[in-house]
This record gives structure tokens, C-alpha cells and sequence, in this order.
């Protein structure tokens, strides 16, 4: 059990700093450096950022109850 919730954890974090750094900036950082100062129709569009703000937040919650799950796990593991 504490394996596959360290997988969940894992690729929850991978995916979460991916949304993260695939939202449009708002003037400088990170975005920046990877081409999101260039303005681009699909990324200016604000159903493409709201889906992306509703995955996002839905892999965040994943990502906290995983991390929960991996404390419980180990405390009545031990």
C-alpha cells in the first residue's frame, strides 16, 4: 500500500510542476524564459486558462489527500 501511494505522490508531483509552469505569467519568471512572454492565441484564451486552473487544482488536491494517505500509512505501518 505505502508503494503505490509513493507512485500517486510521485507522478502527482511531476504533473503539478508541470500545470504550474504551464500558466501564462503575469510579467516576468519563469514563463518568460520558456517563450510565454510571446503572446499566442490558444494560450490568450480564457477557457484554455480556466480548464488549466481547474486541472491544476484538481492534481493539487490529489497530491494532498496522497500526501495524507502516505502519513497514515506509515504511522499504523510502524
Amino acid at each position: 500500500m505505502s508503494v503505490l501511494v509513493s507512485i500517486i505522490l510521485v507522478v502527482t508531483s511531476v504533473v503539478l510542476v508541470l500545470l504550474i509552469l504551464l500558466h501564462r505569467g503575469k510579467g516576468g519568471g519563469l514563463s518568460d524564459l520558456f517563450g510565454g512572454g510571446v503572446s499566442s492565441t490558444l494560450s490568450g484564451s480564457s477557457v484554455v486558462e480556466k480548464n488549466l486552473d481547474r486541472i491544476t487544482i484538481f492534481t493539487g488536491i490529489i497530491w494532498f489527500a496522497s500526501i495524507i494517505a502516505e502519513g497514515l500509512v506509515l504511522k499504523h505501518n510502524i
